[in-house]
């Protein structure tokens, strides 16, 4: 097996950063009581000013008078760490967060559908820059030891289990990730490198520093298995995003919002699936006496995860509701997530770049016009014109076949009209005699006419007379 690490050096900071407008703005993340508050992290603009993490907040304004601050979060950190294990759940299938700062996935077993180990340490870089996320990368035949790696030098990458052994004792002890610790204290006693450390009995290391200390060096070097919590895919989606401030339009929400059709999309991708309705959930802030939220429905007629299609859904169904009171926080929750089926295309397609596929056509129409304004035609019983056919919602919906007619018109008229004029015979009559259950008794003989222009109209007369005709439709 070959095992990948990604290393997030900033992660609480990349999460906040890029989900920001102006991420190049000085930036802190701040932490510790009321009295006594800290630095945790701070940007590059903010660093540049003197800033440092671990500085006190008073001294902090002291060499910066304007930055922006925000909380730091323990439990924020942790859930943008399984969101990217999510993502790396689409280029493994043995994913693994189970250490805080990185993410461990098995890639081997992806070559065969990926590519070699560049390609794919290519494709991860670019999605991750994507994403927002600074990274370091290496490779190694365990877990442990590319997580390792991966803090000593990005792009490190040792493929054999041979080699492993001579690059980790070169390591020193304390940036091997040993556990409690116990690298700084090894490095005060003396002990430089894992080669020294390894040198030293085995029973007395274990009676000094406990076991734990000989079961990361056998796992580290590949003697023994190590047994990874692996991780597995959410079955919903439930994404936020704190604005810092109060806004009262729908335009200063547009950013906020691609970000989190952004986070979907890839979610949706991981689980190879798709999304039919989510919410927008705009919340308030509470001191307006307002609800605490206002929920805005997108709904769509299958599943999709385009992100530009469902953005621009999105986007026109915010911009049509109303905002009782500023929005202080964007929250997109997709309870179910149905799998997709991509729509088939042509091998040779012919259509123009510009135009839309009609799935999402379909859907834009339904976002600017109303979700009852687009809608599929199927058969009625009824052999009366105006009542022979019904509207079908949803894509699903089983249309049976039309009974057997005579040609009908593809143009149909909302109400018969009086046609003027000469106009020759076709083919007819067909009598329709129908409605005497509902009180709309209807008897026509019905004819394909031919006007004075050549239009073909299907008109309709009293039964057994040739004269007072009313147009009812137009054929092509």
């Amino acid at each position: 097996m070959l095992w990948a690490c990604v290393l997030l050096p900033q992660l609480a900071l990349d999460a906040v950063l890029r989900r920001r407008p102006d991420p190049d703005a000085p930036l802190a993340l701040i932490h510790g009581p009321a009295q006594l508050r800290s630095l945790h992290a701070v940007n590059a603009a903010a660093a540049a000013a003197g800033l440092a993490p671990g500085m006190r907040l008073v001294a902090a304004h002291a060499l910066l008078r304007d930055f922006a601050m925000v909380e730091y979060e323990d439990a924020a950190e942790a859930r943008w760490q399984r969101f990217l294990a999510a993502w790396a759940y689409r280029h493994s299938s043995l994913v693994s967060a189970q250490w805080p700062g990185c993410i461990v996935m098995e890639v081997r077993g992806s070559f065969s559908l990926l590519g070699p180990w560049p390609r794919i340490e290519a494709r991860l870089r670019e999605e991750l820059v994507a994403l927002g996320f600074r990274h370091r990368i290496a490779l190694a035949p365990t877990p442990r030891a590319a997580r390792v790696l991966a803090g000593l030098q990005d792009g490190l990458a040792i493929p054999h289990a041979a080699t492993l052994a001579a690059q980790l004792d070169q390591v020193p002890v304390h940036r091997a990730c040993l556990p409690d610790g116990l690298g700084t204290r090894l490095r005060r006693m003396g002990i430089a490198d894992l080669r020294t450390l390894r040198g030293l009995p085995g029973d007395a290391l274990r009676r000094r520093f406990g076991l734990p200390l000989l079961q990361h060096l056998e796992r580290l070097y590949g003697q023994a298995d190590d047994p990874l919590e692996y991780y597995l895919p959410a079955d919903h989606f439930d994404g936020r995003v704190e604005l810092g401030h109060e806004v009262d339009s729908h335009t200063a929400l547009l950013f906020p919002l691609r970000r989190l059709i952004g986070d979907l999309c890839t979610a949706l991708s991981i689980r190879d699936g798709g999304v039919q309705r989510f919410v927008l959930r705009l919340e308030h802030g509470r001191e307006h006496g307002t609800q605490a939220h206002t929920d805005v429905p997108v709904g769509l007629l299958s599943a999709e995860r385009e992100p530009a299609m469902l953005f621009e859904l999105a986007r026109i169904r915010l911009e049509r509701a109303s905002l009782p009171a500023p929005v202080v926080a964007v929250r997109l929750l997709a309870r179910q997530l149905p799998p997709f089926v991509p729509a088939s295309r042509d091998l040779f397609d012919t259509r123009a770049q510009q135009q839309l596929p009609w799935p999402q056509l379909r859907e834009r129409l339904r976002a600017r016009l109303g979700e009852e304004a687009v809608y599929r035609v199927g058969p009625a019983a009824d052999p009366r014109p105006e009542r022979a056919w019904r509207r079908v919602q949803g894509e699903d919906a089983c249309i049976e076949a039309a009974p057997p007619r005579p040609p009908r018109p593809l143009w149909l008229l909302p109400r018969p009209l009086p046609l003027r004029g000469g106009v020759r015979i076709i083919s007819g009559p067909e009598r329709l005699e129908s409605g005497w259950w509902d009180d709309a008794d209807t008897r026509r003989d019905y004819y394909v006419l031919e006007t004075a222009q050549g239009q073909r109209a299907w008109a309709f007369a009293p039964p057994g007379e040739r004269g007072g005709w009313m147009l009812h439709g137009w054929f092509a």
